[in-house]
């Protein structure tokens, strides 16, 4: 069971949504360093504790918001799909980045790290708790449908909101520069990054048609001919270089300028047939999630249609009430990445996120990297369902609990599922005992509510997943 618990007080805390680095309290996160982290990361199964010691007797001053090590005591937590994006969402945390933040950035680094579930070319749904509020939102962005489409495409490519996505998920409560956000997932592309057990798995499901493709065989084709193994090295120069543009010209150039008009042309030759009104079209949504009560707590659930009949709301409602969550049922649909982030005034966000398929339609556009993803309703590709929750508590205590799932059609019942355990305050190595094949979960839960009992927090990833739950540990 890949677990992050915080037994300890709870630390120091950031105050206001722009807090300023001359005035904020200095801050110095004690924790490992990146490469013990990653270490952490990949032995799998592992549990390590927090410790909220003060950092500054004797010590060097603490860093600048926005350097890792800002952030003392409790950072926060995260739990992802993917390690190495775990660690980067856990690194903006100890940089003094808030939740939405680490998610952000998280899910920018998933793009490079897992592409086969999560792309510039794909889109999502996410939760986000405010705390200063006592807000819940949702921010919805997924693979767009198309409305008609061009001759002669043979792989109808859905249009792209994940960048979009994530820009407005950053304005419901971001701290840090956007730049900031996307700058790890670049640094991952173009100096390279180890291929994971989780992608090495996609990999290898989907290795003939995937190869099929020059353009993803040349980024994914191992030296054996087959495809990467985990633990071996991918380079994506090309998606760096378009994480750059996002980086430094904005996330509008993917949809009303240059490098539009390259994906527009270069998703012509890859058979996805992308349009530029379609791009300059393409809109994230702020809107209102579903709602329940659950006990002494509220449970917030993504809308309906982007929950795509994944029945999340209503596996946790059979979860909560002690039934066992129903299955998916229906032929497989989609593949999905789950990331839930918390920080230390817990605020919250839980966020899915999708290709409508595994890998999507199969194809890179030329001198992009950017994988696109399946058109929902085209070819006979389903939209993939989305599902992901968060609760909080009745009486405005604050943050309680998020989950996340993946698993094709079980996904609803693996998000609903491990909330409802989470609530029903089963210990960690119980949450996802009633997850249905082929569900996996993630898990962020407080049972005393953040930010008040920040030393009740832990959280969990399935243990028969590749993901991984990361807070400020010490072995």
């Amino acid at each position: 069971m890949n677990t992050m618990t915080t037994p300890s007080a709870e630390g120091p805390r950031i105050a206001g949504a722009r807090a300023c680095p001359e005035t904020a309290t200095p801050r110095r996160a004690r924790g490992p360093a990146p490469a013990l982290l990653l270490a952490l990361a990949a032995l799998l199964p592992g549990c390590s504790t927090l410790n909220a010691v003060n950092p500054f007797a004797g010590r060097t001053p603490p860093a600048p918001l926005g350097t890792p090590g800002h952030v003392t005591g409790f950072v926060g937590g995260v739990a992802a799909e993917e390690p190495r994006a775990a660690i980067v969402a856990r690194e903006i945390l100890s940089a003094g980045g808030t939740a939405v933040d680490a998610a952000v950035a998280g899910a920018f680094a998933m793009s490079v790290t897992l592409p086969s579930r999560a792309g510039l070319g794909g889109g999502g749904a996410c939760l986000v708790y405010n705390q200063a509020r006592r807000t819940t939102e949702a921010v919805v962005f997924p693979p767009g449908a198309r409305a008609g489409l061009p001759q002669g495409m043979d792989r109808p490519a859905a249009v792209p909101l994940m960048a979009r996505g994530l820009f407005l998920l950053h304005t419901r409560g971001g701290r840090l520069r956007f730049e900031q956000l996307v700058r790890p997932a670049e640094d991952l592309a173009r100096l390279g990054t180890g291929i994971s057990r989780v992608l090495a798995d996609d990999l290898a499901a989907v290795a003939r048609p995937l190869l099929a493709d020059p353009n993803a065989r040349s980024v994914f084709q191992g030296p054996g001919g087959g495809t990467l193994a985990a633990g071996d090295r991918v380079t994506q120069l090309d998606l760096g270089a378009t994480l750059a543009t996002l980086r430094t010209a904005g996330v509008g150039e993917m949809y009303q300028g240059p490098l539009s008009n390259r994906l527009e042309d270069g998703s012509r030759i890859a058979g996805g047939g992308l349009t530029g009104p379609e791009l300059r079209a393409a809109r994230a949504e702020v809107t209102e999630p579903q709602r329940l009560q659950a006990g002494n707590d509220l449970a917030f659930f993504l809308p309906a249609g982007a929950d795509a009949g994944a029945g999340t709301a209503a596996a946790f409602q059979e979860a909560f009430a002690g039934r066992a969550a129903f299955s998916g049922s229906g032929q497989p649909v989609g593949a999905q990445a789950g990331l839930l982030t918390l920080d230390p005034d817990g605020n919250a966000v839980a966020c899915a996120f999708t290709m409508n398929n595994l890998f999507g339609t199969g194809r890179i556009v030329p001198g992009t990297g950017i994988l696109l993803a399946a058109a929902p309703g085209a070819g006979g590709v389903p939209m993939a369902p989305l599902a992901a929750a968060l609760a909080t508590g009745r009486e405005l205590r604050g943050f309680r609990a998020a989950a996340a799932g993946s698993g094709q059609q079980a996904a609803g019942p693996a998000a609903g599922a491990s909330l409802a355990a989470a609530l029903r305050n089963q210990p960690p190595a119980a949450i996802f005992s009633s997850v249905p094949e082929p569900g996996r979960g993630l898990v962020i839960s407080c049972p005393g509510y953040a930010p008040a009992s920040n030393a009740t927090c832990s959280g969990s990833a399935d243990p028969r997943g590749g993901g991984v739950a990361l807070g400020s540990f010490a072995r």
